[in-house]
Parts: structure tokens; C-alpha cells; sequence
């Protein structure tokens, strides 16, 4: 984001102003999670021209927030529970959710995730390898989903972004992130962190990309 602030010409900064808030928070914290420099550059370089003159109007920035949230709820969550056997019934449910793109939906999600999250963090309890495992679920971009979701609410001025933040804690965003931390960890201590860790963290990468396109798409009506 440094670098989206220079390319525009803005002062110095990791906050831009030329660049959406809500994509802004997902790549930093996508950024910050990545653990060596090449995966930073195969992954968000080529991001990062994209990102000046993203800013846009707080409605534009409100659905780009409930994007993340739904991808964070329906996409990467499941992804990790579908890991462990135990976890299956969970995933195939967030998945099935209805599009979570409203304070409705957001609502609505908020049980089945909770539910999820309890599952998961039961089953992680025997893990012996957390952290290892977690650090995957942070590579694919689990914690940048819940902070693109929450960064609509520290848009000035946007009364919209209230709405979001409240759906991203009525849809259980925090707990949809640590339960996707906590199936890595069942899934490792199940002995699938080889075959099916990178593998899923890949995936989600690529998804997660795909995500910043489809933010970057929203315009207004």
C-alpha cells in the first residue's frame, strides 16, 4: 500500500487516499500474513497498480466490505473444515448459505458459523501443531477477509459502513476466521497437513485474488 500511495504521488503512507479502504485493509493484512517476499510479489504485485483511483463512494465501499464477508463465510472457511471428516457437515452448510451480502444474510449466517467455530475448536483441542496450521489459514487470506469486512466501518463520513460492520459481527466474521484456523489445526494433527494444507492454501489464494477483482469491479449503480 506504500507502494499504491507513491505510484499516485501521495505522501508517504500505508493508507492511500487514492485507494479503496475496504480493498486496502484486505491487502495489508493479506501482506502482513505472508511469510517470504516471494509469495508477496507473486501474489500482490501485480495487485497494486489496480489499487490507485480504487476509492470510490461509501456505497460502492459497503458492498465491497459484504464481498469479503461472504468470501470469508462461504469460500475460505469451508475450505478448512472440509479438511477434517469430522468438520464436512459444517463446510457443506456455510456453503450452502445464501449469499452473504446483506445485514439480513449477514444475520442469518451468524448461528451456522458460531456453530462451526465451536466444532472446529473442539476438534483443533488434540492438535499438535497449531500454529504450523493456522499460519496457512493466515497465507490464504482468512484474516485479511475479516479486516476488509470491518474497514468499511472506519470510512469517514460513511453511514452504510455501520451497516457493515454491524453485519460482520452479526455473520460471526471473527469466529469465521478462527474457525478456519482451527480446522487447520485439525486437519494437521489428522496427519493431512501434507497432502491437503498447501494444496487448500493455494486454492484460496487464487480465490482471494479473484475476490480483489471482484471488489475492484463494484461500481456504483
Amino acid at each position: 500500500m506504500e507502494l499504491v500511495a507513491w505510484l499516485a504521488g501521495e505522501p508517504h503512507s500505508d493508507h492511500p487516499v487514492c485507494a479503496c479502504p475496504v480493498i486496502s485493509a484486505f491487502v495489508r493484512s493479506w501482506n502482513d500474513s505472508l511469510d517470504d517476499d516471494a509469495a508477496r510479489d507473486r501474489l500482490l504485485r501485480p495487485v497494486i497498480p489496480r489499487l490507485v483511483g480504487s476509492r470510490s463512494t461509501p456505497a460502492v465501499h459497503e458492498r465491497r466490505a459484504y464481498l469479503a464477508l461472504d468470501w470469508l463465510i462461504r469460500v475460505n472457511t469451508p475450505e478448512w473444515l472440509a479438511l477434517s471428516e469430522d468438520l464436512s457437515e459444517h463446510a457443506a452448510t456455510l456453503r450452502g448459505l445464501s449469499p452473504v451480502l446483506s445485514v439480513k444474510a449477514a444475520r442469518d449466517a451468524g448461528q451456522p458459523v458460531r456453530a462451526a467455530w465451536a466444532a472446529a475448536r473442539d476438534a483443533a483441542a488434540a492438535a499438535w501443531a497449531a500454529a504450523r496450521a493456522a499460519g496457512a489459514a493466515w497465507a490464504a487470506g482468512a484474516w485479511a477477509a475479516r479486516d476488509a469486512a470491518r474497514a468499511a466501518a472506519r470510512a469517514a463520513g460513511a453511514a452504510g459502513a455501520w451497516a457493515a460492520r454491524d453485519a460482520a459481527r452479526a455473520a460471526g466474521a471473527w469466529a469465521a476466521r478462527d474457525a478456519a484456523a482451527a480446522a487447520g489445526d485439525a486437519a494437521w494433527a489428522a496427519g493431512a497437513a501434507g497432502a491437503a494444507l498447501k494444496p487448500a492454501t493455494e486454492k484460496l489464494q487464487a480465490s482471494a485474488l479473484e475476490l480483489i477483482d471482484a471488489m475492484l469491479a463494484v461500481e456504483e449503480d
